[in-house]
């Protein structure tokens, strides 16, 4: 028998070229008891290392420079030609196991390393490796005694009946067993008489193909050499199963000279008890002690397994994590056996839920994870959560005690996310906090945004706390411009973060948290006594009269003391209250009505202008717009963005400018980008805009520079277009414009060309258009389509479809709703086409008028028309 003693003992070399590796292996071996552990980190000295000391396992790493792991087992084939060398190759490539084991290795183990499989699988080779030597030796023992005492039988069968293994002794010739041990007997329950009847294949020693391997050369050898060690089950006597055994054979030649009897010699060791040891070992390692789940390390496994078999199937995978709300109160109010007994009935609802325990998992603490295939939509994930939240609705009875509870759970898809399970878990793992901070109880899928969120969120805060502190915040200033002058009326103070190592830090990436945190509030004050000093810097560089609009946030109108901080910083640094403007949202006016009232009065008074910020996202009461003190509304960047080619926005931009002037106040548009953009808002009446198209937010010294210089510059006069006849054409294909352009051109309008719906939108807004030209047949939007918006946004247009296309239901229909004046078809005749066109403008200025087109159509007109 193998001793522990034994197995410590054994001679243990560790390649690898990683000295952190070599360590790891070493402090798990010295400290787990063994006593020859040596190591190199170059592979080139293995062979010579192995001459000199014959070592009983190798550890060896596949991938090394200079020489890898198969080329380092290729030169120790010649040392052990006629012996067993244990070496266990480690690798972080699955596709590689296979390859290593048809090298000559006898097992493996991946990376990352598993402490426990690791020290399991040594301890095995190890066991094995003194087994056969030590089988070895008594096979080399019996070969002396029947050399020197052939006719003395009975001692021989002593020798093979004082081993506990169980031998086999068959006569090649017959393939008959001739003999076996009282071991033997023993461990299969048979009578010497009755086994020596059974055929060796039979009773499970070998397959035929194997014993006439053996009789090649195969498997066995002659004299001394170790034969392959073979697991294998024996048939137990009365049919009451088997017995798992590890097998040795060796060829044994009486007399090879003269051709004398040939043996064939397997000796067997009873390994049950052994591998039911590993089997507890590989389940206590595998699987949750308390919920009788799969564990971590097994989760992940089967998640492995399972997506290989998703790529093969083009299946989806869903991974979703799972955490108790409001457990820790559970377990704080009950105790862990409280604590314990509802974790154990929740895995028991939970694999209910998916009814396959294997795709299930605990992964720590209160967290769970399970795994669902779904070859088709990712409905099912949501499905199975809210399964997962109804299991939760029935209370936990727990030792009499009561208690309900729900989950938050995370979402992540392959292949949609990743196609790796550890970030796949990962990232349902971020999922899943992200809809515990949510309001719990709830589901939430996976965004890429989220990993990166979690993983800069602590740094950022924690950098946030001593910036102030650091004076690491610093004031840009956005211009703004009023439509009717060109003028700069004022600036917006927009917060930047100087972050040391990052560089320029933009408000939406910090401001969320400092909304968090609370930093705002102290913040916000900094930002308006920063604001003061800097009007009071540049009234004294002789920019004066610069008015700044600070935005202050719902936390600091609520929680701060807003009046008393403007209150000082006006009189700190020796401000005009008109110089300074507060923008709220609306969210934040709307949060205490009667406190929001009491705090704007004052403020008016002191004769600070109030505006509201983004106007039109949050409450938008106009009751509660009349009551507050405003000066000024601000149109959100959401409504300005598709001003001039989506009639929604369009008609709630316009809808704002006409009630804030109906209201007294002002409107600026935020946002603004394009020529576009700010031409339709200056026809209808807006009185400022801010935005890129104008001036991104500069630093003090050089808003001042453009206010200087804006000042210096006469006031822009917008020039009345209004008697310039326009003729907007829109189409495709560049020929047809062209000819167009130059058959229209010499009837003296002002013809301007498009070639796509949305090229015409931005002609649209830049110029007052009087009649449109339009093909039907365009790619993205149709002619119809693009004049039926274009009806809704400018109705005085007269608009006509020119096209080759005969389908004319939806022409007709769009007359009908009068979104189309007139249909006309490709190809034309072109003065029948002048004279059409001739015919709109006389309808257009009869309907409107020559010189302002926003009067209402002349009724004598309009009657005479009609006639």
């Amino acid at each position: 028998m193998i001793s522990l003693s034994d197995i410590r003992r054994a001679r243990i070399l560790v390649v690898d070229d990683e000295p952190v590796n070599v360590q790891l292996l070493e402090y798990l071996l010295k400290t787990t008891g063994y006593e020859n552990v040596s190591s190199t980190n170059d592979p080139r000295q293995v062979v010579a290392l192995h001459l000199k000391h014959r070592f009983d396992l190798i550890i060896l790493d596949l991938h090394m420079p200079g020489m890898n792991g198969f080329d380092v087992m290729e030169a120790l084939k010649p040392l052990e030609s006629d012996s067993w060398l244990p070496v266990l190759v480690v690798t972080a490539e699955p596709d590689k196991k296979l390859a290593a084991l048809e090298a000559g290795a006898r097992d493996f183990i991946g990376k990352p390393i598993d402490t426990v499989e690791v020290m399991t699988r040594i301890r095995n080779l190890l066991e094995v490796r003194l087994l056969h030597r030590e089988s070895r030796d008594h096979g080399t023992e019996l070969e002396r005694q029947v050399r020197e005492r052939t006719a003395e039988l009975a001692r021989f069968r002593g020798a093979m009946d004082a081993t506990p293994d169980a031998l086999f002794l068959i006569d090649t010739a017959s393939m008959a067993m001739v003999d076996v041990s009282e071991g033997a007997c023993r461990m299969l329950g048979f009578s010497r008489d009755a086994l020596l009847r059974i055929d060796p294949v039979a009773l499970g020693l070998a397959t035929r193909t194997q014993l006439e391997r053996l009789l090649g050369g195969g498997g066995a050898h002659d004299g001394d050499s170790e034969a392959d060690i073979v697991q294998t089950d024996l048939l137990r006597a009365g049919g009451e199963g088997s017995v798992a055994v590890e097998i040795s054979w060796k060829l044994h030649e009486q007399d090879p000279a003269h051709s004398g009897q040939r043996m064939l010699i397997a000796v067997a060791r009873d390994i049950s008890e052994r591998l039911q040891a590993e089997e507890t070992l590989r389940h206590a390692a595998s699987y949750d002690a308390l919920t009788g789940l799969p564990n971590r390390s097994l989760f992940f496994d089967n998640l492995r397994d399972t997506i290989e078999l998703a790529q093969d199937k083009n299946w989806r995978v869903a991974v979703l994590c799972i955490t108790l709300d409001r457990f820790k109160v559970i377990n704080d109010t009950l105790g862990t056996r409280g604590g314990d007994e509802l974790l154990r009935q929740f895995s028991t609802r939970l694999v209910r839920c998916v009814k396959v325990r294997d795709a299930v998992g605990r992964l720590g603490g209160d967290e769970f994870a399970l795994i669902l295939t779904m070859p088709r939509e990712q409905q099912d994930a949501v499905n199975m959560a809210n399964d997962v939240r109804d299991s939760l609705r029935l209370p936990f009875d727990l030792h009499g005690q009561q208690a309900a509870l729900t989950a938050s759970i995370g979402i992540a898809m392959y292949p949609d996310d990743t196609v790796e399970p550890g970030a796949l878990v990962k990232y349902a793992d971020t999922a899943m906090v992200r809809a515990k901070e949510a309001g719990r109880d709830g589901y939430r899928f996976f965004t890429a945004g989220m990993n990166v969120q979690v993983l800069a969120r602590l740094d950022l805060e924690l950098a946030l706390r001593g910036a102030l502190e650091d004076s690491q915040f610093v004031l840009h200033y956005q211009p703004k411009m009023e439509l009717n002058t060109g003028r700069i009326a004022g600036t917006e103070a927009l917060l930047r973060w100087h972050r040391p190592g990052f560089g320029l830090v933009y408000p939406a990436e910090f401001v969320p948290i400092m909304e968090e945190t609370g930093l705002v509030v102290r913040v916000g004050d900094w930002i308006i006594d920063e604001a003061c000093r800097q009007i009071a810097a540049w009234n004294a560089a002789e920019v004066r009269d610069v008015r700044v609009a600070v935005n202050v946030s719902s936390r600091q109108f609520v929680e701060g003391d807003l009046e008393g901080v403007v209150k000082d910083a006006l009189a700190r640094h020796g401000v005009e209250p008109g110089l300074l403007e507060l923008e709220l949202t609306e969210s934040a006016l709307m949060q205490n009505a009667e406190h929001t009232t009491e705090v704007l009065t004052r403020l008016k008074a002191l004769g600070i202008r109030i505006s509201i910020d983004d106007f039109g996202t949050g409450y938008s009461s106009l009751a509660y717009l009349k009551r507050f003190p405003i000066d000024k509304l601000k149109i959100d960047i959401a409504f300005v963005r598709d001003i001039v080619n989506n009639p929604d926005d369009a008609a709630i931009a316009l809808a704002i400018i006409s009630m804030a002037h109906s209201l007294h106040m002002q409107v600026i548009a935020e946002g603004v980008e394009t020529r576009a953009q700010m031409a339709y808002l200056r026809r209808h009446r807006c009185d400022q805009i801010q935005g890129f198209y104008f001036s991104r937010a500069l630093p003090a010294d050089q808003l001042a520079e453009m206010v200087v210089s804006n000042r210096a510059k006469p006031e822009e006069k917008q020039a009345a277009d209004d008697k310039v006849q326009t003729l907007l054409i829109v189409d495709d294909d560049p020929n047809v414009l062209t000819a167009l352009h130059r058959l229209f051109r010499r009837d003296g309008y002002r013809v301007l060309t498009a070639s796509s719906p949305a090229e015409g939108f931005e002609l649209l807004a830049l110029y007052r258009v009087h009649v449109i030209l339009c093909d039907q047949r365009m790619p993205v939007m149709s002619g119809t389509e693009f004049l039926s918006k274009v009806k809704e946004m400018y109705p005085e247009t007269i608009r006509i479809i020119l096209s080759g296309y005969t389908g004319v239901d939806s022409v007709l229909d769009s007359i009908n709703r009068g979104a189309i004046y007139r249909f006309y078809t490709k190809p034309w005749d072109d003065q029948q086409l002048r004279d059409n066109v001739r015919l709109a403008f006389r309808h257009y200025w009869m309907t409107y008028g020559p010189y302002d087109d926003r009067k209402a159509p002349r009724e004598e007109d309009a009657q005479g028309e009609a006639a």
